[in-house]
């Protein structure tokens, strides 16, 4: 049996022994000493394990944790009926600790729902898969499964590893991953990745990345690693715990022991209703509901993102969207579509268009980057030219030697770094790549990129939630980046720059803005990623598989939606304003009941619920955060 129900099993017995204690004390007359037995047994069933954990906190040198107030609090309420004319608190030092758990199961109910809202994102790899083996199939352990295997996978089986289509064509459901409901349609040659299920056809695959190394696994390590970026109200109130309990309890000792000085009653007359006093002082003072409401309001809120496909790295950066001031923008693949099509080539003197767009896709063959990519799709090698010698400079251009000529492709500046004089082109609808043979200019190729569907809706949404600066920042040519921020009505856009001039970009942004306003940065998390990293908060489009996103960035949009930031930004305001709710209803019910028990009108009954009352209501508030649309 497991620690939930054997919890609920020790609160429901407790609850029913303390009642019939309780019916027993109104109906019977039993001496103090017959009714403290009795009631001692309910308060062992559902407290031993407080006392024991308050024991062991105490043994290390952790005195002023809130299991030492609550053995403390209820010890003594127990035993205060010891003194003359002062009434019995068997029932209420129970119902202290009753209430307390209760509490402690709905935070653990709160982190589990928040948890599932995870889980969808990170449990989903199968138990077997079936690998092709000596032209037959075998069904083997999802483990045992090696990079470059051929795998099969059947409709309606989810996918365990990164791999490569390798024949067939089908409709995967990638709404584990990204929160999107419409199937991915996939080809021979499309990339597939763990924790997708294919819905229509059987799938022949190589294996990319085995289970250990994929996708999910790689947001599964840092799903758990999230709960290290606390946010600053969660600092703010750890920290506040460590000097608040120990004032609280110096508080209790001075109400019980000095206070009974100052009266003009005998000591031994006052004392009891000071320790009175003391105790209801130190029952309202315990702050569970900050301690455990506070974290679980983020923890809602990440679980909430993630139904959406929104990976958040911690709470801190969750707070730290909510204050957001500015947002940066790379432009390719994170507001357009990052797939590249040939538009036009322009060849001059002695080479034809044929001989430059062969030597260019030849050269781009051995690249990744998205432009290259859609010059090589554009002239598919058919023969064996040899290629060598390949440099590739990010964001400026390669070079690479075929057969014996020498092929420089690139943007402007890297062209005057070859010393390499190039000519204009009066087409500006789309990304310029100029092309040199032998170090003498032979023409250059115009490439198009469209924008992202929901890029639009992605700019206006942010406006309309305040989001004060947006920039755009682009390696592609001034003409081209002014072009996309017209159409997107962004005022604020830079073109031709290379990664060393977006960092710079970024600082002097940083620089205008106040300490507690936040930068983002949105990028691909390929070539940006020491932006990413730079910016107050990373945030990456996904790429369905980019290890650079993944690892980089604070938050990952997992299916590359630019519009996502809309609700990313309604998510972290709503967690925010759930978590400081809980810290105002909390201080300022708990400074009422100190006050009121203080001058001796907070009865034990309200102690109690300035406590768990205030808690359960705290953790039932935080909860909302789970189910923010």
């Amino acid at each position: 049996m497991n620690h939930d129900n054997i919890l609920k099993i020790r609160l429901a017995f407790s609850t029913l022994l303390a009642l019939l204690c309780f019916y027993i004390e109104k109906n019977y007359l039993l001496s103090y000493t017959a009714l403290l037995s009795i009631y001692l047994i309910p308060y062992i069933i559902i407290s031993y394990d407080i006392i024991l954990k308050a024991f062991r906190q105490v043994s290390s040198g952790k005195i002023f944790s809130i299991s030492f107030l609550m053995t403390i609090a209820t010890i003594s309420a127990l035993f205060i009926g010891l003194f003359p004319n002062i009434e019995n608190e068997f029932i209420e030092a129970i119902f202290v600790i009753i209430f307390y758990q209760i509490g402690e199961m709905l935070e653990e109910m709160g982190e589990g729902k928040s948890k599932d809202a995870i889980k969808h994102l990170i449990d989903l790899s199968p138990e077997l898969c079936h690998i092709e083996k000596g032209g037959k199939e075998v069904e083997v352990k999802l483990s045992e499964a090696q990079r470059g295997d051929i795998a099969i996978i059947r409709a309606g089986e989810k996918i365990g590893f990164d791999a490569t289509v390798i024949e067939g064509e089908s409709s995967l459901n990638t709404m584990a991953l990204t929160g999107e409901s419409l199937p991915k349609e996939v080809k021979v040659g499309d990339k597939i990745l763990a924790g997708c299920i294919n819905m229509t056809a059987v799938l022949k695959v190589k294996v990319d990345r085995i289970a250990q190394e994929s996708t999910v696994a790689k947001i599964l390590s840092l799903v758990k690693k999230a709960s290290e970026n606390k946010s600053e109200s969660e600092k703010f109130i750890h920290k506040f715990a460590r000097y608040y309990t120990p004032f609280v309890v110096f508080s209790a000792l001075i109400l019980a022991f000095i206070c009974p000085l100052f009266s003009s009653n005998s000591y031994n007359q006052e004392f009891p209703i000071w320790l009175q006093r003391a105790l209801s002082f130190l029952v309202a003072s315990c702050p569970c509901a900050l301690v455990i409401s506070i974290p679980l309001s983020f923890f809602g809120g990440i679980g909430a993102a993630s139904k959406k496909g929104i990976l958040v790295k911690g709470s801190s950066f969750l707070e730290k969207v909510a204050k957001l001031h500015s947002i940066v923008f790379d432009k390719t693949g994170t507001l357009t579509q990052g797939q590249f099509t040939l538009s036009e080539i322009h060849n001059f003197d002695k080479y034809s268009k044929e001989e430059i767009l062969h030597l260019a896709a030849h050269a781009e063959s051995l690249s990744n980057h998205p432009i290259a990519n859609s010059i090589s799709s554009a002239h598919p090698i058919k023969d064996e030219c040899k290629v060598t010698k390949v440099l590739e400079l990010a964001g400026r251009g390669i070079q690479a030697t075929i057969n014996q000529d020498v092929i420089s492709i690139g943007n402007k500046s890297y062209m005057q770094n070859l010393n390499i004089l190039t000519r204009e082109c009066g087409n500006d609808k789309g990304t310029l790549l100029h092309v040199a043979i032998n170090n003498e200019y032979a023409g250059h190729i115009i490439v198009a990129d469209n924008l992202k569907e929901d890029a639009i809706e992605c700019i206006d949404g942010l406006k309309k939630l305040n989001v004060k600066d947006i920039h755009l920042l682009s390696g592609d040519n001034i003409k081209t980046s002014k072009d996309i921020a017209q159409k997107l009505n962004i005022e604020n856009y830079s073109g031709e720059l290379l990664p060393e001039d977006k960092l710079n970009k970024l600082e002097e942004l940083k620089h205008k803005v106040g300490e507690k306003e936040y930068i983002a940065f949105v990028g691909d998390g390929i070539n940006d990623a020491p932006v990413i990293t730079k910016a107050d908060i990373g945030i990456a489009m996904g790429g369905l598989g980019s290890d650079a996103a993944i690892e980089a960035a604070d938050i990952v949009i997992m299916d590359d939606k630019p519009s996502k930031l809309i609700s990313l930004i309604h998510i972290a305001r709503k967690s925010v304003k759930i978590a400081k709710q809980n810290i105002a209803f909390s201080i300022s019910f708990k400074l009422l009941v100190l006050v009121l028990a203080t001058l001796g009108y907070a009865p034990m009954y309200l102690a109690v619920f300035a406590d768990v009352g205030v808690m359960i209501i705290a953790i039932l508030n935080s909860l909302r955060s789970i189910y923010i649309k």
